[in-house]
């Protein structure tokens, strides 16, 4: 599978992910301010928030808890790829302990957070930001591999 490029670690560390989407990305973070979807510091608090009732549930290995907090496509593919139902792969992961955050990056929709013992990305979607991938590793000039990620 290959995995977008916000996957991979250099495009965050180089600020290569502004050349990736070019203009887009601007269009887009101006139509977001336009409709309100909040401030930066209040989207990093609603990702913390999320990245906490994660780690929660991945410390709990409470599977329903971790699939509510997952992108939809993120728990089709832990479904398709376990063979099982979401609740039961997700709780015999053994996902790392995320711990303390020590960065996090929020580009309009979408977040990658670094933490003492993961990386996870997520996605704002209706619902509020949901993980699109977790138990992430950086790979020197490769994207991240992870545990979890979505399809």
């Amino acid at each position: 599978m290959i995995l977008s490029p916000w996957l991979q670690p250099e495009a965050w560390k180089s600020g290569r992910w502004a050349r990736l989407c070019g203009g887009v990305c601007g269009a887009v973070a101006l139509v977001g301010v336009l409709v309100g979807c909040g401030s930066v510091d209040e989207r990093e608090v609603a990702v913390r928030s999320a990245v906490e009732g994660f780690d929660a549930a991945a410390a709990a290995r409470d599977g329903a808890s971790l699939c509510a907090a997952l992108a939809s496509g993120t728990r089709s593919e832990l479904e398709d790829s376990e063979h099982q139902p979401c609740a039961e792969a997700a709780a015999g992961l053994g996902l790392p302990p995320a711990g303390a955050v020590d960065g996090m990056d929020v580009y309009g929709q979408e977040a990658r957070v670094v933490a003492a013992g993961d990386t996870l990305f997520l996605s704002r979607f209706t619902g509020g930001w949901k993980v699109v991938a977790a138990g992430c590793r950086p790979e020197p000039g490769r994207p991240y591999q992870c545990v979890i990620k979505g399809g």
